[in-house]
């Protein structure tokens, strides 16, 4: 939550640009409001915020939730930073910054808050996914999939029990500014259903509501 509009606009259209939803607070009470409605896979906070800092805003954050937590902020000195990661942030970026780099940044702290570590494997029940060789086995063995499947089976590794929408798939895999239809997710969670074969019921659907990964196949 940046307390800057352009600063807000800016990093805001360069995520969305790299495939991650997002939203963006004017002020602390506005982000707290925002945290009470959805779950996040991480917060970008500026310590200078009006009405609420960031970090009185990390610590009523760190009352109810263990996400990830960025500071992203001008307050540079070791006091600062100190303050910030004893009230449980996990990560700072200095002004002036690059987007690339809290981007990186942004990415690194949500593999960490998915249980995706260092070696950035992934495991759901019988599914694992290697991140860095893009590399998905079941039980051990080579499973092929398609650039759009290998995307779309990431996305549930990562939120893995968590019920998405075809909305939130499409955001998240296909891109906002996606045009088709969005039945296309569903086709394409058939396709990888199919090429996951007898780990293909981990992907359970829930009428009206979406799908979800979970760790036993039904």
């Amino acid at each position: 939550m940046e307390d800057e509009g352009r600063i807000r606009d800016i990093i805001s259209d360069y995520f969305t640009a790299h495939g991650m939803a997002c939203d963006m607070a004017r002020d602390g009470i506005e982000a707290l409001a925002y945290i009470r409605d959805k779950d996040y896979d991480v917060m970008i906070l500026d310590v200078l915020m009006p009405r609420l800092d960031g970090f009185a805003l990390c610590k009523e954050i760190r009352k109810k939730s263990n996400v990830p937590i960025l500071f992203l902020t001008a307050l540079g000195s070791e006091e600062d930073t100190l303050t910030g990661y004893a009230l449980g942030a996990d990560d700072y970026v200095a002004k002036p910054f690059s987007l690339a780099v809290l981007l990186a940044k942004t990415r690194a702290l949500i593999r960490r808050g998915h249980g995706e570590g260092p070696s950035g494997v992934l495991t759901c029940g019988a599914i694992t996914v290697d991140t860095r060789g893009h590399l998905c086995q079941v039980l051990g063995a080579e499973v092929k999939l398609s650039p759009r499947e290998y995307e779309l089976l990431l996305c549930f590794m990562r939120h893995k029990g968590q019920v998405m929408s075809r909305e939130q798939l499409l955001d998240q895999v296909w891109g906002m500014d996606f045009q088709g239809e969005d039945r296309a997710v569903d086709v394409r969670i058939r396709s990888l259903r199919l090429a996951l074969g007898a780990a293909g019921g981990q992907i359970k659907t829930l009428y009206r509501m979406g799908c979800k990964l979970e760790e036993e196949s039904s």
